[in-house]
């Protein structure tokens, strides 16, 4: 295949597919892929062979087969069995990729990911229909409009799912210990707030990040200065948290991080060919907390973009990581536009500031705080990287003799049991609370001349 003159690279931070928020979170960035020649003698052969067997599928399959249709299953089929991040998108997902990104579409809100070939929920969205109608983590999607939804494939799924705003949609979940039901949800324009903030007790600043869009930065940057007014013009403390963020544009994480540290790397990333290696930055006076003791709060369902935060800030010792391990997504992705469509194709991985890859493995908290039995979802555990077919292996660090973490065996041991959507930046968030608790104590700890 011919290499496309102009391709559109962009690094894609998302771990999980995402009906009604992000079918794959993206900044673009200039440049071009290599691929290998059409003319070679060893894909001559290889074309030869695909060829003769649409032909035969066409000629003799039981029902006619529309040969656009064959070629798209074909390219799909090709890329999803490299990793789990590799796909074709067709001429409508690739529309709905520039939308995604703006973090405003329709749909439903629900994130979700695939289980023995079924959709399956990872959390429905703060405020969007699948969260009022009552969808959990860990539900299983098993018919769309009684459509059986057994291997038809994640993007097929947000394809159908996905429609005019205000009409309706019936699902049929299946949920731990009940016999499946349907669940009829009105579709409406997702308009994602990402950014979600409180002040907690002797000034401490709580700010949530739901998934890295175009506009994160922006919304991070209002709620600090309004947290701020609301403490008197300073925070002796502040929370970020990440939890059940799955991630979103590479950009956007760059940005957040810097927007705690003063100068610096915040993220390094290592590809096949040297035009996918690059290191990010933060502004050399960007901490917008001026240095105030900080938390960052990771589970399982932290993801990509999320990690790239977390782990910047723990290797750069400016905050505490506290949660359970997070999920691990560190490679990756290139848009490469072709006809209508595009490629999205796995070309680089990951490193935080030390050169420690996330990769299969995910970012280890300094301080394991599980979820408690009463804040869990029932019967539900998050699924990561590592548990996906085809997933990458963990590279090692870039520098042999490099720093790597050693996770405490609580790390080790931690599992990610979901908590509840509803309670996170509750007062009935324990791990939120052993987070303000942590900042307290350190608070008390630092002299007026430090404050």
């Amino acid at each position: 295949m011919k290499r496309n003159s102009h391709p559109i690279r962009i690094d894609c931070t998302l771990a999980i597919t995402v009906v009604g928020l992000l079918l794959s979170g993206c900044s673009a960035r200039g440049g071009t892929a290599a691929t290998a020649d059409a003319g070679s003698s060893d894909t001559q052969p290889n074309l030869a062979l695909i060829n003769d067997v649409m032909q035969k599928v066409e000629k003799s399959y039981v029902h006619p087969v529309d040969s656009d249709q064959l070629t798209t299953n074909a390219l799909k089929g090709m890329l999803t069995r490299l990793d789990p991040h590799s796909d074709y998108m067709d001429a409508q997902e690739y529309r709905e990729l520039s939308a995604d990104t703006e973090g405003r579409f329709g749909g439903l809100g629900i994130e979700i990911t695939s289980q023995d070939g079924l959709p399956k929920v990872i959390a429905p969205i703060d405020g969007t229909p699948a969260a009022r109608a009552g969808i959990e983590p860990g539900d299983l999607i098993t018919r769309i409009d009684g459509r059986p939804t057994d291997g038809m494939g994640l993007t097929q799924v947000v394809e159908i799912l996905r429609g005019k705003p205000g009409s309706r949609v019936t699902i049929t979940i299946a949920r731990n210990g009940r016999a499946p039901f349907d669940v009829s949800i009105t579709r409406n324009v997702i308009d994602i707030v990402s950014v979600k903030s409180s002040l907690e007790p002797d000034a401490i600043g709580y700010v949530r990040i739901t998934t890295f869009t175009s506009r994160t930065q922006a919304q991070l940057t209002d709620a600090v200065a309004r947290l701020k007014r609301q403490a008197g013009g300073h925070l002796n403390g502040f929370v970020l948290d990440l939890r059940d963020d799955p991630g979103g544009l590479l950009n956007a994480a760059v940005d957040v991080g810097g927007d705690f540290l003063d100068g610096g790397t915040v993220v390094t990333t290592r590809g096949r060919e040297s035009d996918d290696d690059h290191a990010y930055t933060a502004p050399a006076h960007g901490d917008v907390i001026a240095g105030a003791p900080m938390v960052v709060l990771v589970n399982g369902a932290s993801a990509s973009a999320s990690e790239i935060v977390a782990g910047a800030l723990q290797d750069r010792h400016r905050a505490t990581v506290m949660g359970t391990p997070s999920f691990g997504k560190g490679s990756v992705q290139t848009i490469m536009p072709i006809g209508d469509g595009a490629v999205r194709l796995t070309t680089a991985l990951y490193y935080t500031p030390a050169g420690r890859s996330i990769q299969d493995h995910g970012i280890d908290p300094d301080v394991v705080v599980g979820v408690p039995e009463s804040e869990q979802v029932a019967n539900a555990v998050v699924m990561r990287e590592a548990d996906l077919h085809g997933a990458l292996a963990n590279s090692g660090s870039l520098d042999a003799h490099g720093v790597t973490q050693t996770p405490s065996p609580q790390a080790i041991n931690a599992v990610s049991h979901p908590i509840k959507p509803e309670l996170i930046g509750t007062n009935k968030d324990a791990q939120l609370s052993a987070a303000v608790d942590r900042l307290e104590k350190m608070v008390k700890n630092v002299s007026p001349s430090h404050t």
